[in-house]
């Protein structure tokens, strides 16, 4: 009666994780939202003044921006597909549609690095010169006058709704305000008679979308190989596991990445004369109070008489 009254409590753990974890994406694609209208209006006002004043420096920050969107709107389907129900081709649920989502954005973000800084060293090679600077000086200004705003939004985003994804987001905001305040240091020295730093100023902003994209693609190609988890999460597990009555012990709990959560595989001990029954009650409890854990999507208990 005991532990099917812990049980229950344990399914209701699960079903308010499960309810949590909606409003929990509900609320991250607010946020998202509010970043990619904000990337998608500095692109194009960029890309714009970056044609008609021909700085390779204000272009690059527009690609920047579309990398941005591109990013943004990637992650945001991947959260929609990921929370698709399991099917019949996938049993385990949509979880690696986002880190496949992240690492193919890292990829477009190398090609378009690389890409930029070709034309960078053109552009040093054979300076050009920058027209309507006035207009790219208040472009660059409102970029990075958008981004301190949209960053400090983000920060306070991420720490209400606990979300790293917000949190990457504002670290890229803020590497965006140093680009841009680079990109406007590159057109404002052109303008005193060194066109060429405007190319430097271009293979500059180039680096910070390679270094974004590397970052991304490390981060997801962990969630792709099914890295372990840490030492801290599995200890919790351990903790979960051993206050569950009826379990005498652990000996062996593997764990690894499927999509950005984790899947468990846990041995418990349990007395080699306690009833199928029992011993199944008492795998289940442990199954739903190791679930209730945010990074934890499946477990997979096995029972071992001792």
């Amino acid at each position: 009666m005991e532990l099917s009254s812990n049980r229950n409590h344990l399914k209701r753990l699960r079903q308010k994780k499960s309810k949590d974890i909606f409003t929990h994406e509900m609320n991250v694609n607010k946020a998202s939202n509010i970043g990619i209208a904000a990337n998608i209006f500095l692109f194009l006002i960029k890309a714009v003044i970056g044609v008609l004043s021909n700085s390779i420096a204000v272009i690059s920050e527009a690609v920047n921006s579309l990398t941005d969107i591109f990013s943004s709107a990637a992650i945001k389907y991947s959260i929609y597909v990921s929370s698709q129900k399991p099917d019949k081709e996938h049993q385990f649920g949509h979880n690696a549609a986002q880190p496949i989502a992240a690492f193919i954005v890292a990829v477009f973000a190398f090609v378009v690095g690389f890409k930029i800084i070709e034309e960078s060293v053109g552009r040093i090679i054979d300076p050009q010169t920058i027209k309507k600077q006035t207009l790219v000086y208040i472009i660059l200004t409102v970029t990075i006058i958008t981004k301190i705003l949209l960053s400090r939004f983000q920060v306070s985003a991420s720490k209400k709704y606990s979300s790293t994804a917000i949190k990457a987001a504002s670290v890229d905001s803020l590497n965006d305000v140093l680009s841009s305040s680079i990109a406007l240091i590159g057109v404002f020295c052109s303008s005193l008679g060194l066109p060429f730093l405007d190319g430097f100023a271009g293979i500059l902003v180039a680096m910070f979308i390679l270094k974004t994209g590397y970052e991304l693609a490390k981060e997801n190609m962990d969630y792709l190989m099914g890295k372990a988890a840490d030492e801290q999460l599995i200890l919790e597990i351990a903790e979960k596991a051993l206050k569950i009555k009826g379990v005498k012990g652990l000996n062996d709990l593997r764990s690894h990445y499927v999509g950005d959560k984790f899947h468990i595989e846990i041995h418990i001990e349990v007395d080699k004369n306690c009833p199928t029954e029992i011993s199944h009650d008492i795998g289940k409890d442990v199954q739903y109070e190791i679930e209730s854990l945010a990074q934890i999507q499946k477990v997979f208990v096995h029972i071992d008489p001792v």
